[in-house]
């Protein structure tokens, strides 16, 4: 079982490398393609905010390729150089997402709301769980005693739901950003598809790492229910 834990890491890893290879690509080409309105990413991002009424957001520019987020603790828009600066298709996507985020925020949105109360957990049992789940294994295989690799399991489980839950929250704030940016026409009919085509495929990222995550998951707890079996 071990090895085919190790077979399905490396197939969701090529798959990973895969999207991310044509994310780049797409975002690359996107950002060829200037805006009609001429606005830049950092106009886009304080234009959604004002239109939603969100005045306590900062926007910045913080180093990186598609380095881009939204931090809700200090209230920033942060925006990378090519897209604060930026006057392309990707810059609009980009910025308009981030400051959906911001939208989230202001209104509570329950997923973001979730998410960010588990985030100190999340911090916790990301530097832990490899160590454990290891540890785990090695037990198993000298005593067979699967009680680490239970703790290993449900440390996991704390990684794997906010994978989760980071799914509606990343759809619903592309939602917000093209709903946006069709009704205020930043973008012309002919560069909306192209935007949207961009932010498909940053979601399919955060897809195929939730799935990798519930796979992983699953084995391991296949594992630890065989081991009880077997006792």
């Amino acid at each position: 079982m071990t090895s085919e834990i190790m077979i399905v890491s490396l197939v969701f890893l090529g798959i990973s490398f895969l999207v991310s290879a044509i994310l780049k690509s797409k975002f690359t080409k996107y950002a060829k393609v200037p805006l009609s309105s001429g606005l830049s990413g950092r106009e886009i991002a304080e234009k959604m905010l004002r239109e939603n009424g969100i005045y306590d957001v900062k926007v910045t520019s913080v180093e990186g390729f598609l380095s881009d987020h939204y931090n809700p603790v200090n209230k920033t828009v942060n925006l990378s150089p090519d897209v604060y600066n930026g006057t392309s298709v990707s810059a609009a996507a980009v910025a308009a997402h981030e400051c959906g985020h911001a939208v989230q925020h202001a209104n509570a949105y329950g997923p973001l709301v979730f998410r960010s109360k588990m985030v100190p957990a999340v911090q916790v049992s990301s530097m832990l769980v490899n160590w454990i789940l290891l540890a785990g294994m090695i037990i198993l295989a000298t005593t067979k005693n699967p009680t680490v690799l239970l703790i290993g399991i449900i440390v996991m489980s704390v990684t794997v739901l906010f994978t989760l839950v980071t799914l509606p929250v990343e759809f619903d704030a592309s939602k917000r950003a093209l709903a946006w940016l069709d009704r205020t026409n930043v973008t012309s009919p002919d560069e909306y598809p192209k935007a949207k085509d961009a932010l498909k495929w940053a979601a399919t990222t955060y897809v195929v790492a939730a799935l990798a995550a519930v796979v992983t998951l699953i084995q391991y707890i296949m594992i630890y229910m065989g081991s009880r079996d077997r006792s």
